[in-house]
Parts: C-alpha cells; structure tokens; sequence
C-alpha cells in the first residue's frame, strides 16, 4: 500500500522550496548592481521586479509552510526536482520582459539551458542584449554550475541530515568535507579563486586582440562563467567563433577541463596531492576516452579532407570534441557544418564523447567518466575471474581519491544510471524524428540537451516546434538532476492523488 502524503510532508517540502526560492532572488542583486554600473535602467526595473517576485514568493511559502521537522529522503528530493523547474520559470521573467525572446516558452527554455549548464539558446538577436540580461545569462550558468541548492545551503540552511538530502538529490553523491555546508561553501571558494584567475586570463587575451579594457573584462567574465560551469552561453551569436582567437580557444580548453573536474580532485588539487590526478580512475578515463574519440573524429575529418593541416584540425576538431566531452558546447565552426561537412563518424565519435561527460560532483552532465571507469573495472574484473582457476579469491579495486574497493552495488548504480541516460538520450532522438529531422541531427541535438551540453546542429532554433522545446527543456532538467530526483517527484504525485 502507498502512504499518501501527509500535510506536515507538504510543509516541509514548501518551507524548504520558499528557502531555495528565496536564496534564487538574493542572487538577482548582481544583475541589479550591473545594471546599475551599465547605466541600464530598463533592465534594472526587470530585475528589481523579478526579485520582488522572488523574495515575496519564497517569504510566502517559509511563512505559510513554517516548520522545525527535517526532510526526509523523499521529501529532499521532491525538494530540489520542484526548485530546479521553479528557478527556471523565475528566472526566465527578465528575459522575457527585455522583449529579446519570441515567447514566454522560450524564456523558460534558455532559463533552464543557462541553470542546467547546457547552453542552448532561443534568445533573438543575441548581439544586441543589453550588457545586463546578456550577464543574466551567463550568471544562471554560474548559479545552475555549483548547484541552486548549494547556493541556500551556503547562505541560508544549517547542516542537517535534510540539507545532506538536498544536496546528494541534486545530483551530487560526495562530501568533500565532513559537514555539506562546508563542502558547498569549499565549492564557492574553488569557483570565485577560478573566476578571478579565469576573468583576468580571458581579459588580457581580449585586449590582445584588439578590445577595449571594458569590453575584455565584460566578455572575460562572461565566458568564464559559461566554460568552468560548462555551459555553451556567449555574449555573441557567432558562439567563440567570434573572437577567432587561439588563445581565447587555448585558454577556454583549459577552463573547461577544470570545470570537468571533480570538486573533490579540486580539494585534493589544493592540498597539494597533485599525483591524484594521474592514480584517479575518473581522469584516466576521461583521458582516454578523448583520446580514442579524438582518433574516430580525426579519422572521419581526415577521410572526408577537411581541416588537412594540425593548426584547423585543433581548433575545429579538437576543440569542439573538449568542449562536447566537458559537456560546455562552445563551438568554433557554425551548427550546419556539423550536418553538412563533418560526415557521420566524425559525428558519431562526437556524440559519444558527449554521452560521457566529465566528472562527478563537477560541472558537467551526461553519464560522467567515474560511472564509465566502473562499468569497464567490472568488465575487466569479470574477464579475469573467468581466466583465473575457480579456486582463485581476489579483490578488486580502483582508485578515487582513495582506494576503494569494487562492490557489485557500484556497478549496478552506474549501469542503471548509464541506461537511463541511454533512454533520455533516444527517446528526445525519437520525437525529433517524429518532427521531421533525420536519426543523426535529432539524436545529436537530444544528446546535446540530455547530457547538458549545448552543441547544436542547427536544430535549436526559435521556429522548431513545441513539442521539441518542451521535450528539450525535460531532458536537460531531468539530466542536470540526474533522475533519482524526479523519479522521487514523480512517485510523490503518484502517492497524492493515488495513495492511502
């Protein structure tokens, strides 16, 4: 028999939902500060609004559903799958009133890309946002990068069993250290170090190539928030493209492989244990998967006679196999070339790549390289029990961040992961068929959108269908959350209106 939820489940689940909320407008005060620094007064009263929103909304709801009980597992669940759907649907309202987005659809589909981390867009002449919404953009990036729920469990949330649940439901199963709190703050830290070095890194190459001091800065900071938090925003239409630039490209790879990385290697990073990142299971095959996708893509360019000398093959090939295997989606060539120039294996070695991701408790989406590492450990280990006599006892282990040894519920977690992903990343591949596209571009773009990357082939685009934005919009947030968390929100209904 199915419990039905009682009154004090939707309590706390509301209190906790109008804290998040709450956390969500504090952070519009940057765009408000920035608006005020650009001398961009209509922004400034979009924002002003949309924080007004925000603030009496989450007031609201920690007043109405006020309680000292703890969330349960289920309920911290529910929890972060209703703010990730919430924190798009508020944080679309200042794209909307800017009158750059075809409709309010549209603004909530660009929201979630930005907070997801997947880059996607349907804003309408990118070129000509204001400086103000144009950082909006990016800044969402930034805020969905180190996770929505580790923003209030920074700020506004006392460690607690629920605030663990909050976090783990978030798609993040590692405590970097003993309390999460701390551990979300640590997160904060890393990214504000990373931003500053970044910014400055962006900035000066910028300027190199002929910007002013103002617009190096503006275009540094924008660009780093989307890379580290692998995101695929920029503040031009023509995506990096723009800044036909090698040492913007340079510079970009490198933010984007930190971004990739686990915050936890990060940690270790800091503490000066650098040999981590050759012993870990999850570099090494994060390594070598682009490594052997690198070969598939540069033999399928290779075939087909594009890029033939190293310099085009880098900055068109490998740079955009890094940026779809960290899950960013910056490219260097413009979306129908991948369609029209790049041929299928090229494609296909690029889908996989994206497939995989980076890594865990990181930036990035898609079925992330310690799952992989685990799967391929278990297949290692199950060749050799096979080759070794029957009587032969031994214990497998892998190394991440410390020794740790392979048990079979760690495999199945991350075979039932990968297969969910498997189906997320067919089904979207499936109504696009349904809408008109070929097998190849629609499983592209819903890869793109499931794993949170943010390459298009051209798909993406204000005129596509309905069914398409929706479908997307679903996929990244059901990616970014990585399923547990809306299955957990989905049983929750199901119990409501069906249980006893």
């Amino acid at each position: 028999m199915v419990l039905k939820p009682t009154l004090d489940d939707l309590r706390g689940i509301g209190y906790y939902l109008g804290k998040i909320i709450i956390g969500l407008g504090l952070t519009i005060f940057f765009p408000i500060i920035s608006a005020i620094l650009f001398r961009e007064l209509n922004p400034a009263y979009d924002f002003i609004l949309s924080l007004l929103i925000c603030l009496i909304l989450g007031q609201l709801l920690t007043t109405v559903c006020s309680t000292q009980k703890d969330l349960s597992w289920v309920q911290g669940m529910v929890v972060v799958a209703l703010a990730w759907l919430v924190a798009a649907l508020l944080g679309a309202v200042p794209f909307y009133l800017s009158g750059h987005w075809k409709s309010y659809l549209d603004c909530v589909f660009d929201a979630m890309s930005g907070l997801t981390t997947t880059g996607l867009t349907l804003a309408q002449d990118i070129d000509h946002l204001s400086r103000t919404v144009n950082l909006w953009r990016h800044f969402l990036a930034f805020i969905g990068g180190q996770g929505i729920v580790v923003i209030v469990l920074s700020l506004l949330v006392r460690g607690s069993a629920g605030a663990f649940r909050m976090y783990v439901g978030e798609g993040r199963d590692e405590k970097i250290l003993p309390n999460v709190v701390e551990t979300s703050r640590f997160i904060w830290l890393v990214s504000i170090v990373y931003l500053v070095l970044g910014t400055l890194a962006l900035a000066i190459a910028g300027k190199i190539e002929g910007m002013s001091w103002a617009n190096a800065i503006f275009h540094g900071v924008c660009i780093f928030m989307a890379a580290f938090d692998t995101a695929g925003f920029t503040p031009q239409s023509q995506n990096i493209l723009y800044y036909h630039s090698l040492g913007y490209e340079i510079i970009t790879i490198v933010i984007m492989i930190l971004g990739a990385m686990n915050f936890n290697l990060h940690y270790t990073l800091w503490r000066q244990k650098r040999r981590e990142v050759i012993a870990n299971i999850e570099t090494r095959t994060f390594f070598m998967s682009v490594m052997l996708t690198f070969f598939l893509l540069a033999a399928g360019l290779s075939r087909l006679g594009m890029y033939p000398d190293a310099l085009g093959l880098f900055r068109k090939g490998f740079y955009i196999l890094i940026s779809g295997h960290t899950t960013t989606g910056y490219q260097t060539i413009y979306s129908r070339q991948f369609i029209l120039e790049w041929g299928p294996l090229a494609l296909t070695a690029l889908i996989i790549a994206m497939m995989m991701g980076g890594g865990v408790c990181s930036t990035s989406g898609a079925i992330k390289s310690l799952r992989v590492g685990v799967i391929f450990k278990a297949l290692y280990n199950d060749v050799k029990r096979i080759m070794l006599p029957e009587a032969s006892v031994f214990i497998e282990k892998y190394h991440h961040i410390k020794e740790v040894v392979l048990q079979d519920r760690q495999v199945r977690s991350a075979m039932l992961i990968l297969l969910c992903y498997l189906c997320l990343y067919a089904l979207g591949g499936i109504i696009g068929i349904a809408a008109g596209y070929s097998a190849l571009e629609s499983l592209f773009e819903s890869s793109s959108a499931a794993a949170n990357v943010g390459l298009s082939c051209g798909i993406t685009q204000p005129g596509m269908p309905s069914v398409l934005k929706i479908t997307y919009i679903l996929q990244m947030w059901i990616g970014r959350l990585e399923f547990m968390s809306v299955f957990a929100l989905i049983g929750f209904f199901v119990a409501f209106f069906k249980g006893k």
